[in-house]
């Protein structure tokens, strides 16, 4: 039997949708180019917030907002079916200020409604601010995909959807043909290649991101951020540092250059990780996107196709939120979030072609 959905990517947008999709009886299979979560999903700190939430715009802090309401439960439902511990934990973010700059209190109505802010001398402190561990969530979801029967194919190299008129027909990889009656692109970076005849006007682009690994226990118990820089304790005391924007296409190399820009802003931020061997250096490519606003949304034309994409630095962040909307969007009823500016608008000059 054919599934009703065809998820094509197995980041953390396209493994929730698909959980989220099965629970409202939904047949979801889900097709993923390499190995489950090993792109952005893996690659970022986890942290589950914007970063400064006042400098976001609404669309972007709805959907944050909507999701860190309702992460604990969430993840805790997931346990059920799963054996990995995400390790979420409410561990709060502090704002220091960058280099001889003072740190203002933001406008509260501006930070959203699970951001509690207090000033504490030259610093803001977010209280609420929780985490996971990426690399433990993403095994998380896995196991509850697999438990609770979604059919999940990896490896399947790069996939293309084909077109006749306003349908898609099938999706193909070099050996295999897959078939469905929806298709839901949630492929990260890669979001726009397997429908490039579709194509949304709010581009979806790779943007690189690099961080550094420390290892001190004991030494940090918050999230600390300044200047466009966070260092983030996990439990086991590891410490992240991160993380890059580097606008260099499909290269996920590491740089001399980026290892010693963190390097050197780790250590002012908290100097005594100095001397700290750096124990790992990755990158990862975030689906960059104007404004970091996603498209969440079917296609305009396209009567069975829709995407979840484009959540620029906040996939993690927006995961529960987006998947609710866009099963919300496929099931033809009224969301508690607003759908609008998620919506994919196809550029003029390629709104109806096929190929």
């Amino acid at each position: 039997m054919l599934p009703d959905i065809l998820v094509l990517g197995g980041g953390i947008s396209g493994l929730a949708s698909a959980l989220r999709l099965q629970q409202e009886g939904l047949r979801v299979t889900i097709v993923e180019r390499n190995q489950t979560g090993r792109e952005s999903s893996w690659a970022g700190g986890g942290i589950l917030s914007p970063l400064l939430p006042w400098h976001y715009t609404e669309p972007v802090n709805q959907l944050c907002d909507a999701s860190g309401r309702q992460y604990g439960e969430w993840l805790a439902a997931l346990r059920e079916d799963a054996e990995t511990d995400p390790e979420f934990w409410p561990c709060g973010m502090r704002i220091l200020p960058a280099a001889d700059h003072t740190v203002t209190m933001p406008d509260q109505t501006a930070c959203g409604s699970i951001h509690r802010i207090e000033q504490q001398n030259n610093t803001l402190l977010m209280p609420d601010i929780a985490q996971a561990r990426n690399s433990r969530l993403i095994r998380t979801l896995r196991e509850a995909v697999l438990k609770r029967g979604i059919q999940l194919i990896e490896g399947s190299g790069d996939v293309r959807l084909v077109a006749d008129q306003n349908r898609i027909t099938h999706a193909v990889s070099a050996t295999e043909q897959y078939q469905a009656g929806h298709y839901l692109i949630t492929a990260g970076a890669w979001s726009n290649q397997p429908a490039s005849f579709a194509p949304t006007s709010r581009k979806i682009e790779p943007v690189r991101g690099q961080m550094l690994l420390f290892y001190q226990p004991g030494l940090l118990n918050e999230i600390l951020f300044s200047a466009g820089t966070y260092l983030i304790p996990r439990r086991d005391g590891h410490i992240l540092a991160g993380s890059t924007l580097e606008y260099v296409g499909f290269d996920k190399s590491t740089t001399a250059t980026a290892f010693n820009q963190l390097l050197a802003q780790a250590t002012s931020m908290l100097p005594a990780l100095a001397g700290s061997p750096v124990i790992q250096h990755w990158s990862g490519l975030r689906p960059g996107s104007p404004d970091n606003i996603p498209t969440i949304s079917r296609h305009p034309s396209i009567q069975n196709l829709s995407m979840n994409a484009g959540h620029f630095r906040y996939g993690v962040t927006m995961a529960p939120a987006a998947a609710e909307l866009i099963t919300d969007l496929l099931l033809g009823r009224q969301s508690s979030l607003d759908a609008t500016a998620y919506q994919w608008i196809s550029p003029p000059d390629t709104a109806n072609s096929r190929t």
